[in-house]
C-alpha cells in the first residue's frame, strides 16, 4: 500500500504540471490576441489562465524538485506557444530558432529524466 501513495502522489505532481502547462499557453496566447487586437476580455482570461497556471505549477512542486517543475513548464510552455504562434498567428521561425527550441527540449528531457523517482 505504501508503494502507490508515493506513485499516486507523483502522477497528481505530473498531472498538476501538465494543467499549469495548458493554462499558461492559453493565458500568453490570449495576452498576443489581445495584445494585437484589443479588447479586455482577452485580458481577463489572460490574468485568469495564468493565475490558474501559477496555482498549479506551486502544487507540481510539492512532488517534484522546483527546478525540474519549472524547466518542463517554461520549456514545454515555450514550445507550445511556438507552435500556437505558428499556426493561430501566422507567425515564421527561422532555422536558429528552431534549433533553439529543439536543444530546449532536448534539455527538458535530460533534466526530467534526471528526476528521482
Amino acid at each position: 500500500m505504501s508503494r502507490t501513495v508515493p506513485a499516486r502522489g507523483a502522477l497528481v505532481a505530473w498531472v498538476c504540471l501538465t494543467v499549469a502547462i495548458v493554462a499558461e499557453v492559453v493565458g500568453t496566447s490570449f495576452m498576443a490576441h489581445a495584445a494585437r487586437d484589443g479588447g479586455w476580455t482577452g485580458y481577463l482570461i489572460m490574468a485568469g489562465a495564468l493565475a490558474l497556471s501559477y496555482f498549479f505549477l506551486a502544487q507540481s512542486v510539492r512532488r517534484i524538485a522546483v527546478g525540474v517543475a519549472y524547466a518542463v513548464w517554461e520549456g514545454l510552455g515555450l514550445t507550445l506557444l511556438t507552435v500556437v504562434g505558428l499556426t493561430v498567428f501566422g507567425e515564421s521561425l527561422s532555422l536558429q530558432q528552431l534549433a533553439g527550441l529543439v536543444l530546449a527540449v532536448v534539455g527538458i528531457v535530460c533534466v526530467t529524466l534526471g528526476e528521482a523517482h
